[in-house]
């Protein structure tokens, strides 16, 4: 990756609908250069497209970061189920009090809690967890656009 690659990135950061040939006379190269650059970019995994929701806008409130403890042979299996419920949109393996975390967003604070006990609580090897409820969320994304 280099310069040009990273100018590309970020004008998308900023705006992820901008047009190859928008990029392109920002960054001054041709709309060729830019498409060629992009597509390897994403075959090769180093940016992935995504809609990024408001979960707020569809109603979902709480919006909630879950640190969880886990027995430590368990970790990554733990992550693992973690991410596979439909509930969560991102999780990391972290170090410090928490091993993983993971973020979520649900109706009400009710189907959070019920979330929690039934989904998270009962994956073999979490050991606690605990919520944290965003207030309001400044920044939503990647980049100074986000």
């Amino acid at each position: 990756m280099d310069d040009l690659d990273s100018n590309i990135i970020s004008i998308l950061q900023e705006d992820g609908r901008a047009s190859n040939s928008g990029i392109a006379r920002r960054v001054g190269v041709s709309e060729g250069t830019v498409r060629r650059r992009l597509k390897r970019l994403i075959d090769e995994e180093y940016i992935h497209v995504i809609a990024m929701l408001d979960p707020g806008k569809l109603g979902y409130r709480p919006e909630a970061l879950v640190g969880v403890t886990v027995d430590p042979d368990k970790v990554d299996s733990v992550a693992e189920d973690i991410s596979k419920l439909d509930e969560v949109a991102w999780v990391a393996v972290t170090t410090g009090a928490y091993d993983v975390f993971a973020w979520t967003a649900l109706p009400t604070a009710e189907d959070l809690g019920i979330f929690l006990r039934t989904k998270i609580g009962a994956i073999a090897g979490v050991r606690r967890t605990e919520t944290f409820v965003n207030l309001t969320v400044k920044k939503r994304g990647f980049g100074s656009g986000g």
